[in-house]
Order: C-alpha cells, then structure tokens, then sequence
C-alpha cells in the first residue's frame, strides 16, 4: 500500500462539540490520512502557503493538505470527506450547485454557536431538550 502525507486538522481543543467531532473523524480515518492538532497552541501549526490566524481558526476549522494549502470550514469538511471511506459516497452531492453557499452558512452557523449546541461533560455530550413554549 502507497503511503501518503497526511493533512492536518487544526480544531479547538476547547470545545467539548469540536471534540466530539474529531472523535467520530478518529475512528472514520481507517486509512491514517488525517493528523489532527489543537489550534490553541501555536507551535501545534503547521507550514502553510498562506498565514494562519488564531481568530479565524476561533471562527471555522481548518485542514492543511500535504502541499500547504489551507481550507476552512465546509471547504475543509468537504476536502475530508472526499479521504474517508464512508463519507466518499456522499461527495458528489457536496457539489451540487448551491450546496457550497448552504454548506458555508450552516457550517459557520454551528461553529458559532459550538459551545451553545449541545451539553458536554466528561466527555459525554446530549442534544439538550427543547424549551417548552
């Protein structure tokens, strides 16, 4: 089998969501090509072609491919499902037109709200229960 570079996901380590959620990318990169690090520490980052910047890392994931290049939020979630076994039958639907303004807008909206979302403790995390009206 063909070795290949990994890409690196820089994520907040911070946010029990974004935890959660590098957990699940562990245990669906069967083939090892992603490498993930906390993007709160700075000598965590990587080479890049272009510079990182701590508030739009605070903003929206970001992935660096082998080459440098550097993706945030869906553009990064996309590059990702395109390397995981299980997630590369969805991929052609992440191209429909349209789908990249949708995916962009619900992507920042979940990142913005992260914290908000959904209860974590002990490494536990629950869909909180809707508000009564």
């Amino acid at each position: 089998m063909t070795e290949h570079p990994q890409a690196i996901v820089l994520f907040d380590a911070n946010c029990p969501f974004c935890r959660k959620g590098i957990s699940l990318l562990r245990r669906l990169d069967w083939l090892k090509r992603l490498e993930f690090r906390n993007m709160r520490e700075e000598s965590n980052w990587p080479e890049t072609q272009t510079s990182l910047s701590m508030q739009r890392m605070d903003e929206e994931m970001h992935l660096v491919t082998p080459d440098g290049q550097v993706l945030a939020g869906f553009s990064a979630f996309r590059w990702i499902a395109w390397k995981l076994p299980l997630t590369i039958g969805i991929v052609p639907l992440l191209y429909i037109p349209g789908v990249l303004e949708i995916g962009n807008r619900a992507y920042r909206y979940i990142a913005k709200n992260r914290y908000s979302l959904v209860a974590c403790h002990d490494g536990v995390c629950a869909i909180p229960a809707k508000r009564a009206v």
